[in-house]
Formats: C-alpha cells, structure tokens, sequence
C-alpha cells in the first residue's frame, strides 16, 4: 500500500518536472540565454552546451572539457555533409573525417592542451634581465649616487673614536668596554 502511494507520488511529481521543464528552459534562456550581443560575438556557431560560466564562449581547458560553443560553424558544404553522414554508422566515417568532425567542435586535443609550451623560457630570460638590471642599478648608484664618505670613516678617525669608547668606559656591564682588559690594555681572549 505504502509503495503504492510512492509510485503514484513520484509518478506525480515527474509528470509535474516534466510539465515544469519548458517553463525552466524558458526562465533559463532568458536569464543565461544567448541574447543579441551574444550572437553578433559568435557568428553562427552552435551553442552546445553550459560551458564555464554559462556565457557563450569557447576556451581549451582540461579542467572544463566541454565548451558553450562549437569550435567552428557548420556553414560550409563539407562540414554540412560530414554533419550528416555522422547521424549514420560511425564505422562508416573515414578517420580524417572523424578527425574533421573533431577539429570542427574543438581546437584543440587533450595532448595539445597539456604539451609543454616552453613558456618557462621567457620566464627564466625576463627574470635575469630583471636580475641584471637591478644588480647594474645597485652599482651605479653605489659608484655615482653618493658622494665620498665623510671623515669620520677613514681607518684613522675610526680608531679614535673606538679608543674614545673605551676611555669612557662606555657599555662596561655587557658592552663594548666589557669585552677589554682595561689591566692589561688589549682585548679579552
């Protein structure tokens, strides 16, 4: 009896999907739909499917096998026949024209996609001539920037100033000072 009413009840509510399904579609075109714009953008290619985003847009991605759009337009005379001899038995189809059928939805194969580009070249080229750039502007502003250093860097002047520290006795506890034998007049060892 339960079962019963299950079936009945999802006989209704298929019945009640399908009759729903024209309206969605509808709702759907208006929403996610070819417009105009659209249109002018892909000429006369066949919208196939969601895609990524659900605009009409063709990208070769692994990611998203399956585009909004076909490739290529069916417009031509070979494409057209090939279009309807592929209704047919598939075994009947010659592999270039199985191959023509293919290049015709798509740009591109998966080995295609995901064939190295050596893209990683000019990568590797433009970030050491961007090393090297910096690496000459280090050194041109180290040679031309800046002026001599003042007199207080010179070997003499700095040994001055370190004896003028220690007569201080500037840091005594954990400073410099605290590193000299002030008895014996030398360094610690």
């Amino acid at each position: 009896m339960a079962s019963q009413i299950l079936k009945s009840c999802l006989k209704g509510s298929i019945a009640r999907c399908k009759q729903a399904m024209p309206l969605a579609a509808s709702c759907r075109s208006a929403h996610h739909g070819v417009v105009d714009y659209e249109l002018e953008k892909i000429g006369n290619r066949e919208v196939v499917g969601y895609g990524l985003s659900g605009d009409p847009n063709y990208l070769d991605k692994v990611m998203t096998p399956f585009p909004a759009i076909r490739f290529k337009s069916y417009d031509t005379a070979e494409l057209k026949a090939l279009k309807e001899k592929e209704k047919g038995d598939w075994r009947k189809l010659t592999v270039a024209e199985k191959k023509a059928l293919y290049r015709a939805s798509f740009c591109q194969t998966f080995a295609e996609m995901e064939a190295p580009t050596g893209q990683w070249k000019s990568i590797f080229g433009c970030t050491l001539i961007y090393i090297s750039m910096g690496i000459w502007l280090m050194y041109g502003i180290k040679e031309f920037g800046f002026g001599p250093l003042p007199r207080s860097f010179n070997e003499d002047r700095r040994s001055l100033q370190l004896q003028r520290l220690l007569d201080m006795e500037y840091g005594i506890i954990e400073g410099l000072s605290s590193q000299y034998d002030y008895e014996k007049e030398q360094w610690k060892k």
